[in-house]
């Protein structure tokens, strides 16, 4: 169980090790001609988003080495998915849900998992996966602990979820790396006090006090979070009336059309993204230099992962943070 900073390389520690795995293994034992695939490891991921993002890093540090890495997430068809799957997959990267359904279709077997690695393990227990993650895990033929390896990882583990995950791994170490659950040195965390009727006009401030200051570029970015669904469409629609170009991100969209907006915000196009907390975990932007706390959440770790957008392989960043009395309940911990 492995616990170190957002933008610190974990993706690579799970990954690197599992791709060795394999390729020391004997990797001829699988049947042939069975129209069952038997991955030999899996990543679970929250997110369709991070599974995309860890399937792609795994594809890169695997070049060249015959390992095949396969992606299976909800929300599109599944037809594509299936095409891939049967030409072959050594590391399967999923989300529960889609991986329960492959596994009831017999499309997909967990009988010679050797790699098991949780990727935002807290956040995956948080969001009520932890019955469909319990069933993939402990009802479906996948080899006891103990048999296999298994890895969870995350920026923050509460201790509940150190109990609950300690079900899922034998004779475990905790390795931490810094201060769990703290913000790396490079990141500037900020609180203002701003009313709620005046965030929009704050907001306004700090952007135009950007470009002024000559950050506004392409390359420099900025990542808004609030609560709502709703409240993200409405925020990206008055930036873009006011003359930033905005795009948003939400659980209400399409994949197709988060696609589209993260594939904007990334390339410069539209240097300002407003999000919910879908975008708070895992996800890897570079050149993120500001991330704004419109609305905080109610949870100290997801403010945690959404300050750590910025600040990511070894660049400085800034996180601000508007603050009133509705979020007295946090201040505690905020300090």
């Amino acid at each position: 169980m492995a616990c170190a900073q957002t933008g610190s390389g974990k993706t690579a520690a799970f990954c690197f090790p599992i791709i060795s795995g394999i390729m020391r293994d004997q990797r001829g034992e699988r049947p042939l001609g069975s129209r069952t695939v038997y991955p030999l490891a899996l990543i679970l991921s929250p997110s369709r988003e991070l599974a995309s993002q860890i399937r792609d890093k795994a594809k890169k540090f695997s070049y060249q080495t015959g390992v095949k890495v396969v992606v299976a997430y909800g929300g599109t068809p599944i037809d594509q998915q299936l095409m891939e799957l049967e030409k072959g997959v050594d590391i399967l990267v999923a989300t529960p849900g889609r991986l329960n359904e492959l596994l009831e279709r017999a499309t997909v077997t967990m009988q010679m998992i050797k790699f098991l690695a949780l990727d935002e393990a807290d956040r995956m227990m948080d969001m009520g996966f932890e019955p469909q993650i319990r069933k993939i895990v402990e009802q479906m033929d996948m080899p006891p602990r103990g048999v296999r390896q298994t890895m969870l990882f995350s920026a923050t583990f509460p201790r509940e979820i150190q109990r609950l995950a300690s079900d899922f791994l034998s004779n475990y170490i905790f390795l931490a790396v810094e201060m769990v659950g703290s913000s790396p040195d490079l990141i500037t965390l900020k609180v203002e006090y701003v009313h709620d009727s005046d965030k929009r006009s704050h907001l306004m401030a700090l952007l135009h006090a950007q470009r002024e200051n000559g950050t506004g570029d392409e390359k420099s970015l900025t990542l808004v979070f609030v609560e709502t669904k709703t409240g993200a469409d409405t925020l990206e629609n008055w930036l873009c009336m006011n003359e930033f170009p905005a795009t948003s991100i939400h659980g209400d969209k399409t994949q197709q059309e988060r696609e589209v907006a993260l594939e904007s915000f990334k390339s410069g196009r539209t240097p300002i993204m407003v999000a919910t907390d879908v975008a708070a975990r895992g996800l890897d932007i570079p050149h993120v230099a500001h991330v704004v706390n419109f609305d905080l959440p109610n949870d100290i770790h997801d403010f945690v992962h959404r300050s750590l957008r910025t600040g990511r392989e070894g660049k400085s960043g800034v996180a601000t943070t508007f603050f009133n009395e509705n979020n007295a309940s946090l201040a505690r911990e905020l300090a």
